[in-house]
């Protein structure tokens, strides 16, 4: 699995605000499903917004961080967004009390 961590350095936006944009635009992520796109966190708070994007593959989540998504996302905000990648190789979860080594 690969958690892909986007950070866009924009002021932080009341809570109020955060969960409406999030909430209008998760269909987008919904849709995403099929394409390899696990979960998605919406991030909100003093170093900006962005998500944590959990993909079955990297290459899942190059096929969406586009070049034309990178400037969808800087016209929108205003700034350019950072996208970070990193292999999950164990996770713990405390919900269904396992820890899960990924193959």
């Amino acid at each position: 699995m690969i958690v892909a961590i986007v950070q866009i350095p924009i002021a932080p936006r009341p809570r109020e605000e955060a969960v409406r944009q999030a909430t209008a635009s998760a269909p987008t992520y919904r849709d995403l499903g099929g394409r390899g796109l696990l979960r998605k966190h919406y991030l909100n708070g003093a170093a900006g917004g962005g998500g944590v994007y959990l993909w079955r593959t990297r290459a899942d989540a190059e096929a969406w961080y586009t070049d034309a998504w990178r400037k969808a996302m800087t016209d929108r905000f205003g700034a350019a967004p950072v996208v970070t990648y990193y292999e999950s190789l164990v996770t713990v979860d405390n919900v269904t009390g396992e820890t899960v080594v990924e193959s």
